[in-house]
C-alpha cells in the first residue's frame, strides 16, 4: 500500500500519508505490530493510532480496545467507530487515558500496546523512507518528519541513508520529546497545549528517545501560529490537512537542502479546527 510522492515547489516533495483510507500514517506501524503479535490489543490514542490498531486488528480478526482523552476528535472518534475500535474515553488528556489503558490491559488480561515503544513499529515506518528513495529516484538531501511519540521518525530514518540529513519538528507548546531529545534522557514535562494533538504528548517514552537520539540530526519547534498558517498554505493547493500533519512545511524555513521530502502525517481534523486554523493563518 504505497503512498504518492507529489512535487510541492522546486526541490520540495511531499510523502502523502494523509491519502492513505485511515488518513494518516499509524495503519503502517499498527499492522507490523499486530502482524508479529496475533492477539487481542488494549492501545491508547488521541484518534489515529486507535483507528489504525482497530483497522489492523479487524483485518487479522482480532478485537482493539482504545482508550482516547474525553475532549478527543469528534472527527478520529467517528473513524475509530467506523473502524470497530471498542472506545473508551477517559482522562483529561492523552497519557491520563494511557494511564486508565495500561491498567485494564493489566487487569483483563489483554496485551497491551504503547505507541511509540514497539520495535515493529518502525519496520512498519522504515517503509515510508525506502518508498520516498524509490519515487525520488536517489537519496533526498532532507526530510522532515513530525515528532509525537517519536516512533514515526525513527521508522523513517532508518529507512533512509546516513547522508540525508534528518530534520524531527515538534509543537513549542508540547516539547517534552524535544527536551529529552535534547537532554539525552527522558525529562519531565508539564506543558501539552497545542491545536496539533497528534503531537500532544506530555510524558515521554524511554525507548522513543534512544530512537530519536541515533536518529536526529536537527530537531525543530513550531508555534501553533505557524501551523495554522501551514494547514492554510496545504489548503491553498487544495489539501486538507491536520494540524500535525502541517508541522514538516511549518519547519520548511529552517532547511536549506534540496531535494527535501515533507511527510505530511494525516487529514483527520474537526471542520471547527480546520476552520480555526484557516482564520488565523490567512
Amino acid at each position: 500500500m504505497e503512498t504518492p510522492l507529489e512535487r510541492w515547489d522546486d526541490g520540495v516533495w511531499l510523502k502523502r500519508e494523509d491519502v492513505h483510507e485511515l488518513g494518516a500514517f499509524k495503519w503502517r506501524g499498527a499492522l507490523a505490530v499486530l502482524e508479529r503479535t496475533r492477539e487481542d490489543t488494549v492501545t491508547a490514542s488521541t484518534g489515529n493510532q486507535g483507528a489504525a490498531v482497530a483497522w489492523a486488528a479487524r483485518r487479522l480478526g482480532l478485537r482493539a480496545v482504545v482508550f482516547v482523552p474525553e475532549r478527543v476528535s469528534a472527527t478520529k472518534l467517528a473513524l475509530l467507530l467506523y473502524v470497530g475500535a471498542d472506545v473508551v474515553r477517559t482522562g483529561a488528556d492523552f497519557d491520563e487515558a494511557k494511564d486508565a489503558a495500561v491498567a485494564f490491559a493489566h487487569d483483563h488480561g489483554l496485551r497491551w500496546f504503547e505507541d511509540g515503544a514497539e520495535d515493529a513499529q518502525l519496520d512498519g515506518y522504515a517503509a515510508i523512507g525506502r518508498e520516498i528513495v524509490a519515487q525520488l529516484g536517489t537519496q533526498p538531501a532532507a526530510v522532515i518528519v513530525p515528532v509525537g511519540n517519536g516512533a514515526l521518525f525513527a521508522g523513517v530514518a532508518r529507512g533512509l541513508d546516513a547522508g540525508v540529513r534528518k530534520v524531527a519538528v515538534a509543537a513549542e507548546g508540547a516539547p517534552v520529546m524535544y527536551e529529552s531529545w535534547r537532554a539525552g534522557r527522558v525529562v519531565e514535562s508539564d506543558r501539552c497545549e497545542t491545536i496539533a494533538d497528534g503531537l500532544a504528548v506530555r510524558v515521554a517514552i524511554p525507548r522513543a528517545v534512544e530512537w530519536l537520539d541515533d536518529a536526529v540530526d536537527e530537531f525543530v519547534l513550531v508555534s501553533d501560529l505557524a501551523l495554522q498558517q501551514s494547514v492554510t498554505r496545504f489548503w491553498k493547493r487544495g489539501i486538507r490537512v491536520e494540524p500535525s500533519a502541517a508541522a514538516s512545511l511549518a519547519a520548511l524555513p529552517r532547511v536549506d537542502e534540496r531535494p527535501v521530502v515533507l511527510v505530511v502525517t494525516g487529514r483527520n481534523v474537526d471542520n471547527d479546527v480546520f476552520a480555526a486554523c484557516l482564520a488565523a493563518g490567512t
